[in-house]
């Protein structure tokens, strides 16, 4: 399926309020509701828009911590990797795992109740034998800038 500027527009309009009527959204994008629906409906069907969430205000949880980890595996394999991320899939406190370029293997973001979680967690893991080699971690002070949506109107210039 080739998206078109309509889908980007309601990908885009969806992405921002999940929770938008249909015809709220419709009058967004200049579709009628019928329509409009029937390309939901394709877009969730050809897997562009994966489920809909709550976004969370963090910090009305009381105290939490948000950790960046640069983990490097002992070895290269495939088995390795897909051990370590078997592994790591089962941790709650994992919000993202990357697996990036350059002179570590895998970026981990974690959020925790707080620095002793967070370094349990991370004994926990080197215990396991997951094929951890090393890891460095960098505390979140401040997010001055967070983005809950894509770029869509530059990802898919029409």
């Amino acid at each position: 399926m080739k998206l078109d500027r309509i889908d980007v527009k309601i990908l885009n309009a969806l992405q921002k309020n999940g929770r938008m009527t249909n015809v709220e959204l419709s009058e967004m994008v200049n579709l009628s509701p019928s329509p409009c629906l029937l390309r939901v409906k394709k877009l969730q069907a050809e897997g562009y828009i994966e489920g809909y969430s709550a976004q969370i205000n963090i910090g009305k949880l009381g105290q939490t911590l948000t950790v960046f980890t640069e983990i490097t595996l002992k070895n290269h394999r495939q088995l390795d990797f897909a051990r370590f991320l078997t592994a790591i899939e089962k941790v709650d406190q994992v919000i993202e795992c990357h697996l990036v370029s350059g002179g570590y293997d895998y970026l981990v973001k974690f959020v925790t109740a707080g620095i002793e979680e967070y370094q349990t967690l991370m004994e926990r893991l080197l215990d396991s034998e997951i094929g951890i080699d090393k890891y460095f971690s960098f505390v979140v002070l401040k997010s001055p800038l967070v983005k809950a949506h894509l770029p869509l109107a530059s990802l898919f210039q029409q």
